[in-house]
């Protein structure tokens, strides 16, 4: 019995005298972003540190600096940095609003804008992405702005317009497609398609456009066709 106390008393003493290095963490800047851990947006501290090694947890050398490292305010799980390329749920319902109002007007530029139908179908669309305020004036509105504007810088005429209008889309849709799975992207890809057709088979500017769509949605030339071709069967 005596000797086990012993024992235990020297391997308590032997762990009080373990070293270790440590890392002294200083938070130089906080946020809110996607927390993979939790699975939705938290808040966060960016934090840097430094090594140091420590006795009796009394600090004895300083060490070098750690890589910065973002701390979860919830799981306080630590990230690299580039976990903010990946936008918070509510970045990213933003994005999609925007990237299907993008769409919407896009169709409505090159065909629709004049047809009640068409008009119809670019505010469901848009209303179900999360503009409830918008109305089928204010999109052939816009839609009209965005063929005006998008014919004077290219030069005027009907093909200049459609580049105008696609190279729009193309920005308009550039932060969002990343973020994106295959499916998000076909679908995205249908609602244009679903708008265009509303008002009757597609028109040469509206194909045109959408197979632009397609290659800014990254879908291959097949993919988009075989969207564009079923669309009315699924309209």
């Amino acid at each position: 019995m005596g000797g086990a106390r012993a024992r235990s008393r020297a391997n308590g003493v032997r762990a009080g005298l373990r070293t270790g290095v440590r890392v002294a963490w200083t938070t130089v800047a906080d946020g809110e972003f996607f927390c993979p851990a939790c699975g939705g947006d938290r808040n966060y501290e960016r934090r840097t540190g430094r090594r140091r090694l420590e006795l009796l947890g009394v600090p004895l050398a300083r060490g070098g600096a750690t890589a910065p490292v973002l701390a979860c305010a919830s799981c306080t799980t630590h990230f690299g940095p580039e976990v903010l390329d990946q936008p918070t749920s509510t970045r990213l319902a933003a994005l999609l609003r925007d990237g299907v109002e993008g769409v919407a007007l896009a169709v409505l530029a090159v065909g629709g804008a004049d047809h009640p139908a068409a008009c119809r179908a670019a505010v469901e669309s848009v209303h179900a992405a999360g503009y409830p305020q918008c109305t089928g004036e204010e999109l052939a509105a816009r839609a009209a702005t965005l063929r005006s504007h998008a014919g004077a810088a290219l030069g005027g005429g009907a093909q200049e317009t459609r580049l105008g209008v696609e190279i729009a889309l193309h920005a308009a849709l550039g932060p969002l497609v990343p973020h994106l799975a295959a499916p998000g992207r076909a679908g995205l890809l249908l609602q244009g398609a679903r708008i265009a057709l509303a008002d009757g088979p597609y028109l040469p500017a509206e194909r045109a456009v959408l197979d632009s769509l397609g290659s800014a949605l990254e879908l291959t030339t097949e993919e988009t066709r075989a969207v564009l071709v079923t669309a009315p069967e699924r309209s």
